[in-house]
C-alpha cells in the first residue's frame, strides 16, 4: 500500500504546486528576482514564487504558488497553508534607474527581470 500511496502524494504535490495564478498586467512590475543582503524573493510571470530570508539567525523559506494580490499585498500557498507577503511600497523606478520594492519592510533591488 505504501508503495501506491507515496507516488500518489507526490504526483498531488506536483499538480498543486502548478496551479499558481499569472500574474496580473496591473502587476507586472513585480516580477522578477528580488534581492537584499537577507532576503531572495523571485516571482515569475506564469504565478510561481520563491522566497528566502535570513532574520535572527534563522532562514525561512517559501516556495509556491502565487494564490493573488489584495492590493499591494500578495499571498503565496495552496489552500489553507499559505503567507501573505506585505509590501510596504510596492515596486517602482528609483531616480538611478533601478527598481525597488519594500517587502515585509526589507528594502529589495530587482536584480534581473
Amino acid at each position: 500500500m505504501k508503495k501506491v500511496i507515496a507516488p500518489l502524494l507526490a504526483a498531488l504535490a506536483l499538480s498543486l504546486a502548478a496551479c499558481g495564478k499569472p500574474v496580473p498586467a496591473d502587476k507586472a512590475a513585480y516580477v522578477g528576482e528580488w534581492q537584499d543582503k537577507t532576503m531572495y524573493l523571485l516571482i515569475t510571470q506564469d504565478g510561481s514564487v520563491r522566497y528566502k530570508r535570513l532574520k535572527g539567525g534563522s532562514t525561512t523559506s517559501v516556495d509556491g504558488p502565487l494564490k493573488g494580490f489584495t492590493g499591494d499585498n500578495f499571498e503565496v500557498g495552496v489552500g489553507p497553508m499559505s503567507t501573505t507577503f506585505v509590501v510596504n511600497t510596492p515596486p517602482h523606478q528609483a531616480e538611478d534607474g533601478s527598481w525597488k520594492m519594500v517587502v515585509d519592510e526589507v528594502a529589495l533591488t530587482r536584480t534581473a527581470e
